[in-house]
């Protein structure tokens, strides 16, 4: 862990440690204020209960409670956006698959400031144990857990299928924090959340 985490923070990323999901939340609530908050769909997210804590003094805009175009589109262009990571690689990269692509849009436009959550279940050893982790943990229990119509969500492995319901359209690697973003932070708790 300690080597995914320095090489985070060489590749521009902020780090903030956290024991505990309540301990993340408590942080978040405690930095957010008066902002526009994007959430992108994330088990890991629903696990931290934070959302209602959020919209106590901000605008959070997450189409798991209010599902809809128009939610998923003010995510998007909020001031904040949080998401979570399918893997985190021992070099310190950030990998995410996407179906419709808006999660990792919400992470890759401008910002003030994009907050990944990521349980320690999500950092993976060198690049190909992330992208294993991503295409062939994260994404299977997805497909199944959303109900979709694919091999992986039937056998729990990726056969990069052709079905319509394939929730693996879009991956997204950073490799450092982005040009344009303010501040890109990486908040690690340390217990198992979400795939």
């Amino acid at each position: 862990m300690e080597k995914t985490l320095e090489n985070l923070k060489k590749n521009g990323f902020t780090v903030t440690c956290c024991p505990t999901a309540k301990d993340a939340a408590d942080y978040l609530a405690g930095s957010l204020h008066g902002k526009t908050i994007g959430m992108g769909g994330s088990l890991t997210l629903a696990a931290l209960d934070v959302y209602d804590r959020l919209r106590a003094d901000n605008t959070v805009y997450w189409h798991q409670a209010a599902p809809g175009p128009d939610t998923i589109r003010e995510a998007c262009n909020a001031q904040v956006y949080l998401a979570s990571a399918n893997a985190v690689s021992e070099e310190g990269y950030i990998l995410n698959i996407d179906g419709r692509g808006n999660r990792v849009a919400g992470t890759l436009m401008a910002k003030e400031r994009v907050i990944f959550v990521v349980g320690r279940n999500k950092l993976a050893g060198p690049m190909s144990e992330a992208l294993d982790r991503a295409r062939n943990t994260a994404a299977p229990a997805n497909a199944k857990r959303l109900d979709k119509k694919t091999p992986c969500a039937v056998d729990g492995t990726c056969h990069d299928c052709v079905s319509p319901d394939r929730i693996c359209n879009a991956l997204v690697v950073l490799w450092k924090k982005p040009s344009g973003c303010d501040a890109m932070e990486v908040v690690v708790v340390d217990q198992e959340l979400g795939y």
